[in-house]
């Protein structure tokens, strides 16, 4: 079309006037300061007045219906600008959807590639995913800048659209379990990039978020549940095999979504020789290992098979979680008792270890691998509690090591708590999230600590210095193409599962664990309390301030000002972590959609609706008339 229209060459489209793709052409004057409209309609079969006065009508009718669509489904407590980001934050994510067609096998064929039938010559990428066959609708990143899926990013997304499109949100989850998409070893694919690439394990959670929140809309579908579970075994058992080599429940992975976080590359040979042990991985694996005994426990309601798996994974989050932290002074495992924080472990060829003390996303990870069960959920299943029995008396010290509290287990409620944090390790970590000179920025929790701004990290190899700095903004370096940065912005995603974590953490603690926040202010707030302002901090990012502005748009005068421009919302990639000027894909990242559930569940949740349901209180309607529900 470009050549046709801007370099006039006639011959470039179809003189027949058929294909996959077609354009609609019109030339307009457009005077200064003037409008033009142009009213197309696509249908089947050409209504007889395709634009009298019910073209006019119909566009009417489609727009009332998507404004009550939306206040139904927006919390009454919410303001008019607050309304405004929900909306378009959620209207992002359907546009966000694609069709995307991959046939592997084919386009190793056509490259000399393929690693069965090729000559061998040529080298390629994703050679070993030639059973592929990807020709799906799949919520894009941004359909502009990253118009191919991610397998993280995806299961983000779908928080977001459960809010607007429930039965496509569980089939984006289903898609990455599918043959024609996860490895036959397991793993599920990154990105087209390189589908081979580790991304966190996120997608057991995402799944389990999903099930809870339509069964307590009363359409309960254990069947997704079930088809989900059978390929999360799969992809489980490829991490423990892939990541855990010598089979010490301490895991590596990469990058694992985090680019440029770590003091090497974490998807390349390290320069020291050796393996890295990496403290955000294995917090992934605990994380998993949670979520899939949540999964279990569901399924072994109605079939009492699954208390044997429910039992496996329970074991394995114990072993990782003692991993993380040994009994007794070591100085090769993750947790430093001197400084209060989790570090990866690079482990050297010469057997050994050092920590690479960088405060990141990395260290706070364990703390999202914080969950509940309720009560009813543990006591129902006696197999289980026959296997737990039994490993306590063969574990004592583990289980005594591992638990929340010196009381054991059991906390407000009678609920149980799995989390890698012990009530003391907690209360030293949240002193480093909740510090604005350190992770809580103005507008959410950084991914590097802001300390790092005048101490940078350096480790040396040979005469090479490999440095840390805190960079609020882009990149400077071009690990990973320099095109991201885990070194100081805001990411949505794991800000997300910070809160997550909190909310569980405060159904267990109750109202009589406090901490001051931020630090140095003299306030104390509960874990509620540091959720909630968290969420607030992120959603200020797209709120007009007192001046009118909207700290997404930093010094951009049209988007702040003008008045066309200024209500019409782009959702970044990530943001400053300083002044929260939005930085990377700029169109409509999908998984910082997920700031409007944020945005629907703190206006529709309190802290004693909370401690009173526990978790089944953010699954809850949160419409307009959630306040009665």
């Amino acid at each position: 079309f470009h050549r046709h229209v801007v370099v006039g060459e006639a011959g470039a489209v179809n003189p027949a006037r058929t294909g996959t793709k077609a354009a609609a052409r019109y030339v307009l004057d457009v005077p200064a300061g003037g409008a033009s409209v142009v009213k197309l309609r696509l249908s089947a079969r050409p209504p007889a007045e395709p634009f009298g006065a019910g073209f006019d009508a119909a566009f009417a009718a489609r727009i009332a219906e998507a404004d009550e669509f939306y206040e139904r489904i927006t919390p009454r407590s919410l303001g008019a600008d607050e309304r405004r980001v929900h909306r378009q934050a959620l209207a992002g994510m359907l546009w966000s959807k694609q069709y995307y067609l991959f046939d592997v096998d084919t386009w190793l064929k056509e490259h000399d590639a393929h690693p069965l039938t090729g000559t061998g010559h040529r080298r390629a990428r994703n050679t070993e995913w030639f059973h592929m066959f990807n020709g799906d609708i799949i919520s894009m990143p941004d359909k502009w800048e990253y118009p191919w899926y991610a397998a993280w990013d995806l299961a983000f997304h779908t928080l977001a659209l459960s809010q607007v499109d429930f039965d496509f949100a569980k089939d984006q989850l289903l898609l990455m379990l599918r043959s024609l998409y996860s490895h036959p070893n397991g793993q599920i694919p990154a990105y087209e990039w390189n589908f081979s690439d580790v991304n966190p394990p996120v997608h057991a959670w995402a799944t389990i978020f999903l099930y809870k929140l339509e069964r307590d809309l009363g359409r309960e579908d254990r069947d997704f549940l079930e088809r989900s579970f059978q390929g999360l075994m799969l992809n489980f058992n490829w991490w423990v095999n892939r990541k855990d080599p010598q089979g010490r429940n301490v895991f590596a992975g990469g990058f694992l979504g985090l680019d440029n976080i770590g003091v090497f590359d974490r998807s390349a040979p390290l320069p020291t020789g050796g393996t890295l042990e990496q403290a955000d991985g294995t917090a992934w694996m605990a994380f998993y290992c949670q979520c899939m005994v949540e999964i279990a426990l569901v399924l072994a309601d109605e079939d009492p098979r699954y208390e044997e798996d429910a039992f496996k994974f329970l074991q394995h989050f114990m072993w990782i979680a003692y991993a993380m932290d040994r009994i007794g002074d070591q100085h090769d495992e993750m947790w430093d008792e001197k400084d209060g924080f989790f570090y990866d472990v690079l482990r050297l060829p010469d057997g050994s270890a050092v920590r690479l003390k960088v405060r990141s996303m990395v260290g706070l990870l364990p703390l999202c691998a914080s969950t509940i069960f309720e009560p009813d959920a543990v006591v129902a299943h006696p197999r289980l509690l026959e296997l737990v029995r039994l490993f306590r008396e063969r574990h004592p010290e583990v289980v005594a090591h591992v638990a929340p509290t010196d009381e054991g287990y059991v906390g407000h409620g009678g609920r149980r708590l799995l989390s890698p944090l012990s009530r003391e390790k907690l209360e030293r970590v949240l002193r480093y999230l909740v510090d604005e000179n350190e992770f809580l920025g103005p507008f959410g929790i950084r991914s590097l600590s802001r300390h790092h701004a005048e101490h940078p990290f350096e480790f040396r190899v040979g005469g090479d210095v490999h440095r840390v700095a805190y960079l609020p903004a882009e990149s400077n370096t071009g690990m990973f193409g320099g095109n991201s940065n885990w070194r100081g912005p805001v990411w949505m995603p794991v800000n997300a599962l910070i809160v997550r974590g909190l909310l569980n953490l405060y159904a267990f603690y109750g109202d009589d664990f406090t901490i001051e926040c931020p630090a140095g202010s003299g306030q104390r707030m509960t874990l509620f309390g540091i959720a909630q302002e968290i969420s607030r901090r992120l959603a200020r990012t797209f709120l007009r301030d007192e001046r009118g502005h909207r700290p997404v748009y930093g010094g951009t005068a049209k988007f702040q000002d003008d008045p066309h421009w200024r209500d019409l919302i782009l959702f970044y990639e990530y943001f400053h972590g300083d002044n929260g000027a939005g930085l990377g894909a700029s169109h409509q990242t999908g998984w910082t959609g997920v700031v409007a559930k944020f945005i629907q569940l703190f206006g529709c949740l309190d802290p004693q609706r909370l401690l009173a349901a526990g978790k089944g209180a953010a699954f809850l309607k949160g419409g307009a008339d959630a306040q009665e529900k």
